[in-house]
């Protein structure tokens, strides 16, 4: 049960720490900054954000179909978490590596703390699923059965469907002489069946696939009415429109039909199982075709080791045993899942048509003012940026309007010489990888830095790719060592006897459909020192050179941390010289200890310092002569917050506000190419702050950090703050205002 705290609580951490010591005795503050009390782990702290998302699963008060897209996120996560985080962790083990980390634990005390608590939220969603998510879903007509719950009248219908379409594409395929345990491939869901020949005794073990990629795991069935509100369904007449939706689980269709598959034989018992695999990769700095290397790879990531085996708690404990001993891993690697293996399959309950009532209003991204289109129908994006900066943000602000228009015109445009863009993950159906081959068709000069080691984007980048070099597009991969994860597209248009550099650099991916989901910012320049520090980023990634001094940007792995960490410093002499400071941060990761130990010593000198998290947080608050003026909050609503922001507030001076790709992680400081970039124009400043404030502030979709390193909801106040209802608020607004502002034509 989580803890809920008031967004406006006036007891600070220190106020409750000192609550507390008028009981108990203050324990002595870490002598150092490198104690392990001062550090969570990093792979809990993100079981921790995925219980956050477990949470929003579990609130009443939520649209029913956003629970059951939060159940399917939550899948998804714990599947990618296995197969990076835990499988890295296992592979310290198997190297007999012992030594304990930042914050105390071994390998081997990592895996066992994150099965307990694995445990406890497989436990919390299946309860969910069953108690509320299924009832509630067949009060509107959507029914998940189960095939015993399927009335006798659509049996034999399923039955007869069965035959004709599930049975041809099923493969048994059982263990014995001469007959190796077959392989399981990465997240495949299967039957594990004991099968006993009545003649000779013999029992044998099988697996049966369950080819849902084929078949989809819900399987329709037709023709049901409900009694009542929540009640099991009944046999109907189907009718041309408005008939109710349910669904068989395929696993529960082919179990009942086990007898097709071995005839002949007694079905002694079945239960269903998925293994997850170790699918991370590494690839040699010495690697000297990065594309084959990663196609390579690619290859090599179906047969990785096993991490997980999930397997329904239901199963005979033969069965289970026999399963795990020929899948060859440790009993603290199975997981018993009570009710639906893989909720990741829901995402096909979340994508049927209709249900609006069931889900949050709609929201249609609006063209930042600044870009509305002209007399013409179309806006002159690029004039509008000599004029000067333009900030964006998505998804309040529509990125077909200004990413989108911002490579069309320069596309379409004469006079531009050249188009460079990064590509680290984009959608299938985006417009701007064809805008770069119809800018190579027209002669300019096109270039695509397209980071192939895009952890599970990897296949699509590789397509993306191929398609970019045969329609002539100069294609970079960059470094193997590094990951290209900057966000930036650099147009050059020839202006006069010269050329001047039009520029996007933002906190997101050029994904059109996430554009739609993920809260990103983006800025328009036409700064020259901004602009050529990003021009001096794609020579130093296409060429061979080394990457020069920076005019106004911190790029990684040379300059970021360093900078940031400068940013911090300054602000705490600050304080010390008796002036007031602030540091705000928003991020989606707080891992990297040198920024931590900064952070501390800022905390030391009383900076006041409000951290906004979304997801792992190796940083703990409120610990006497560490901690005491940080807050740490987390965001977790209708959108997936993506924007860095960090902002360093120095009485006396212009805030400093830096946006940008990288997250506070070793990973992004070290072994990536990252840029944050300042914004400087007053306005767009205070439209960043006002976001970071408006984030701070919010009571919805808000936890905070405590100082036992637990998570506590936020309590709603009287006047409850949303900061992504507020956005879209602000955001329509200001379109109807400037709409309204606008000469009739």
């Amino acid at each position: 049960m989580c803890r809920t705290v008031s967004a406006t609580d006036p007891l600070t951490a220190q106020d409750r720490i000192r609550a507390v010591a008028a009981i108990e005795p203050e324990p002595e503050p870490p002598s150092d900054l490198h104690d392990p009390s001062l550090y969570t782990n990093r792979e809990l702290s993100w079981l921790d954000f995925n219980d956050r998302v477990l949470q929003l699963v579990e609130d009443r008060d939520a649209p029913l179909m956003e629970r059951v897209k939060f159940a399917a996120i939550w899948t998804s996560n714990l599947d990618e978490f296995f197969m990076i985080r835990v499988a890295g962790v296992h592979d310290q083990v198997a190297a007999g590596l012992q030594d304990r980390g930042a914050d105390g634990l071994t390998p081997s005390e990592v895996i066992d703390a994150v099965a307990e608590r694995v445990a406890g939220q497989y436990a919390r969603l299946a309860r969910c699923l069953e108690r509320e998510l299924r009832p509630d879903l067949a009060g509107h007509d959507i029914h998940i059965l189960r095939f015993a719950e399927v009335p006798a009248a659509r049996c034999e219908e399923l039955t007869q469907r069965f035959r004709r379409l599930v049975f041809p594409v099923l493969t048994p395929l059982a263990v014995g002489l001469g007959r190796p345990f077959p392989y399981i491939s990465n997240l495949s869901l299967s039957l594990a069946v004991l099968v006993r020949d009545p003649q000779s005794k013999v029992t044998t073990f099988a697996r049966v696939k369950v080819p849902k990629e084929l078949l989809g795991r819900l399987h329709p069935v037709e023709g049901l009415d409900r009694r009542t509100p929540g009640g099991p369904p009944e046999a109907a007449t189907p009718t041309a429109s408005g008939t109710p939706r349910a669904f068989v689980l395929l696993e529960d269709l082919i179990a009942a039909h086990l007898g097709d598959l071995f005839p002949g034989m007694e079905i002694l018992q079945h239960g269903a199982f998925r293994v997850t695999r170790d699918a991370d990769f590494e690839i040699s700095d010495e690697a000297d075709d990065l594309l084959r290397a990663v196609e390579a790879q690619l290859r090599r990531r179906r047969f990785g080791e096993t991490v997980r085996v999930e397997v329904a708690a239901d199963m005979d404990p033969v069965l289970r045993t026999e399963l795990t001993r020929a899948l060859g891993v440790e009993e603290r690697q199975v997981y018993a899942v009570d009710g639906l293996v893989d909720g990741g399959d829901l995402w096909q309950v979340v994508k049927l048509p209709g249900f609006n009532e069931l889900r949050d209003p709609p929201w249609t991204a609006v063209t930042q003012p600044r870009l509305q289109a002209g007399s013409d129908g179309r806006c002159d994006l690029l004039a509008e940026m000599r004029r000067g900066d333009v900030l964006v943000h998505h998804p309040y602000d529509s990125f077909a309007t200004s990413v989108e228009r911002f490579v069309e015109q320069a596309v379409a445009d004469p006079d531009v010489l050249a188009i460079k863009m990064t590509v680290y993950r984009t959608s299938d159906d985006t417009p701007l990888i064809p805008a770069l081959i119809r800018a190579t068709e027209r002669g300019k000069q096109a270039v695509a830095l397209v980071e192939l080691k895009a952890r599970f984007d990897e296949q699509a980048n590789i397509g993306w790719a191929r398609a970019l070099e045969q329609a002539g597009v100069h294609v970079v991969y960059g470094h193997p060592a590094l990951k290209t994860h900057a966000k930036a597209i650099l147009v050059v248009r020839r202006e006069g006897d010269g050329v001047r550099h039009y520029v996007h650099v933002g906190t997101g991916n050029y994904h059109p459909t996430n554009a739609r989901l993920y809260t990103d910012l983006g800025l328009f320049t036409c700064d020259g020192e901004l602009a050529a520090d990003v021009a001096d980023m794609f020579n130093f990634l296409t060429g061979f050179a080394r990457a020069g001094r920076h005019r106004k940007v911190l790029m990684a792995p040379e300059t970021l941390r360093d900078g940031i960490i400068e940013e911090i410093e300054r602000t705490a002499q600050a304080v010390r010289e008796g002036r007031e400071g602030r540091i705000r941060m928003k991020l989606n990761a707080l891992v990297d200890r040198r920024c931590i130990r900064a952070l501390y010593r800022a905390s030391q000198a009383g900076v006041e310092i409000a951290l906004n998290v979304r997801g792992i947080c190796c940083l703990r608050t409120g610990v006497p002569g560490i901690s005491e003026t940080i807050t740490v909050t987390s965001v977790l609503g209708r959108f997936l917050e993506h924007t860095r922001i960090l902002s360093f507030e120095r009485e006396g001076e212009q805030p400093r506000v830096l946006c940008g790709s990288a997250d506070l992680m070793p990973r992004n400081l070290d072994a990536r190419v990252e840029l944050m970039f300042p914004v400087e124009d007053d306005a767009l400043r205070d439209d960043v702050l006002d976001t970071l404030d408006r984030s701070l502030a919010d009571d919805v979709g808000a936890w905070r950090m405590e100082p036992d390193g637990a998570w506590a909801k936020v309590a709603t106040g009287d006047e409850p703050r949303s900061v992504h209802r507020e956005l879209m608020r602000k955001h329509a607004a200001r379109a109807q205002a400037d709409k309204e502002l606008a000469p009739s034509t």
